[in-house]
Parts: structure tokens; C-alpha cells; sequence
């Protein structure tokens, strides 16, 4: 059962991954034109009346509202949130989204250093071997140049790596004992509330053609946090981890699609290198899984 519940969190993990590339495109897309905080806060009041709806249609309201909630917890990982989206629309100013991917995919290997003293997770070989096959690929596939990775946006982008790497272990603990919509809700909640009060004195009004760019944040931004809450709900980190590699694939189509960059010969092939190294991982993971149903036959 406990492997079936690492390909349940590996298929929310690449759902998560296609949700948040899209949201990230958005994000690029309004740091031209906002502050970053600004951009944070309307990414969290754009999502918050879809997280109010879900959680009311679910009827999970007493669980996101109790008492026994582990506040500390919940405030420090909306702190961390907020920080990383501040941190990544800053370094997508000066950065474009292939660069900033290639820095933030330092995070799958933060998480499974991270989950090993907070979570108390094993990590087994295979894991490993997946991790570095993955990160090897991004560095064929997109061959930042060392400016780059130097600049004050890079800088900005890696700190929001480690962030984001915190924040999904912080989640995972706090799953533990709370559903996904508390967490999904009191992020939310922080970004809108935390990131409206810090932009308030230098707020730029909105212009109506951002009106579509906000409605596909919300969207894109609701569903990404709910499948990456359920992710490191139900999967072992260390698993899981190799296919945030996946928004590769997204980055690459997102880049053509917006900003007209094709991909060349080394950008594919290093792209291939992550998918076979994420396919290895699940199809080890698949035997081990079948063996209950099997023994339960």
C-alpha cells in the first residue's frame, strides 16, 4: 500500500508540474508590469474564492477552521511561500522561465536532503541514481550561461529553490494530521492577505487586458497547489522528487508558445535523459506496488 500511494503522489506530482509551468508563464508574464509583491498577492486573492468554493463543496470547512490545527506550522510554511513567489517573479524579470527552471531544479534534491531528518525517510539508491540522471539532463538540456547564474535574479531564484523545498516538506509533515484543503487554504489565505498588506502603499491598479492573464492564474494556481498538497500527502519524497523534471517539457512548450524559442539538439536530448530517468524511477516502483494486490489474490 505504500508504494501505491507513491504512484498516486508521482501522478499529482506531474499534474502539479503542468499546472504550475502555466502559472509560472502568467507570473513571467505579470512581473513586467507589478511589483513582486503585488504579483504575490493577486496570486493568492485571484485563487482564494476557488479554494472557498472547493473547500465548501467538499465540506471540509471544520477541518481548515480547527483547533487543533498546528498554527506554527501552517504560519511558518506560508511565510516560506510567500517569500519563494517574491523571490521567483523578481528573478523572472532579468531571467527568462528555461533559466529559472534550471535553477530551481536544485529543489528535488533539497527535498530528499530535507525529508530525511524532518521526515524520517530512507532514501534508496534508485532514488538517487533518478535525482542526478534528472539534474544532469536540465544542465545538457538548457546550458545556462555562468552570467547567469551569477546575476542578482539568479540569486533570487535559487533562495526561492530552497523555499519551495521547505515549504513542500513542511506540507508533507502537517499532512500527516491535516487534510490537503487546510493546507491549500491557509497558503492561500497568507498570499492574499500577507502579500495585499505589504503592497498596499505602492499598489499599481490593474489593466483590464491582465483580466484574462488573472483568471488563468487562479485556475492554474488552485489546481497546482491541490495536486502538489496531494502529492507529498500520499508519496515518499525521495520518489516523488525526480519529476518536478517533468515542467521541462512544459517550460520548453510554454517558451515556444509565448516567447517563439525552439529547442535544439542538446535542449532534446537532455530533455530525453530527464523523462527516461523519471520512467525508470516509476517503473521500479510499479512491481513493488502490484505485490499486495497479488498476495491479497
Amino acid at each position: 500500500m505504500h508504494s501505491t500511494g507513491t504512484l498516486r503522489g508521482i501522478a499529482a506530482m506531474l499534474l502539479a508540474c503542468a499546472f504550475f509551468a502555466c502559472m509560472d508563464a502568467l507570473l513571467k508574464n505579470l512581473a513586467g508590469h507589478y511589483p513582486p509583491v503585488q504579483v504575490m498577492a493577486l496570486r493568492g486573492l485571484t485563487a482564494l474564492p476557488l479554494v472557498c468554493l472547493y473547500i465548501a463543496w467538499r465540506r471540509e470547512a471544520a477541518g481548515v477552521f480547527s483547533r487543533r490545527l498546528r498554527w506554527r506550522l501552517h504560519l511558518l510554511r506560508t511565510a516560506l511561500n510567500m517569500t519563494m513567489l517574491v523571490l521567483f517573479v523578481h528573478g523572472l524579470k532579468t531571467l527568462g522561465l528555461a533559466e529559472a527552471y534550471t535553477l530551481t531544479f536544485i529543489a528535488p534534491m533539497l527535498m530528499v536532503l530535507i525529508a530525511v531528518p524532518m521526515l524520517g525517510e530512507s532514501v534508496q539508491p534508485r532514488h538517487w541514481i533518478a535525482i542526478g540522471l534528472g539534474f544532469i539532463g536540465v544542465v545538457i538540456a538548457l546550458r545556462p550561461e555562468q552570467g547567469a547564474f551569477l546575476s542578482v535574479g539568479a540569486l533570487a531564484i535559487l533562495v526561492a529553490a530552497v523555499c519551495y523545498a521547505l515549504s513542500n516538506m513542511l506540507g508533507r509533515l502537517i499532512s500527516r494530521t491535516e487534510s490537503s484543503a487546510a493546507l491549500v487554504f491557509w497558503t492561500t489565505a497568507g498570499m492574499a492577505v500577507g502579500g495585499g498588506l505589504l503592497s498596499a502603499p505602492q499598489w499599481v491598479p490593474i489593466q483590464a487586458e491582465h483580466t484574462w492573464v488573472l483568471a488563468g492564474l487562479a485556475i492554474s494556481g488552485f489546481l497546482g497547489q491541490m495536486a502538489i498538497a496531494e502529492a507529498f500527502r500520499h508519496g515518499q519524497a525521495a520518489a516523488i522528487a525526480p519529476f518536478e523534471y517533468s515542467a521541462l517539457a512544459w517550460a520548453l512548450v510554454l517558451d515556444w508558445v509565448f516567447w517563439q524559442a525552439a529547442p535544439d539538439a542538446w535542449t532534446l536530448g537532455g530533455g530525453a535523459l530527464i523523462v527516461a530517468s523519471g520512467l525508470w524511477l516509476a517503473r521500479s516502483e510499479a512491481p513493488r506496488s502490484a505485490r499486495p494486490k497479488r498476495q491479497a489474490t
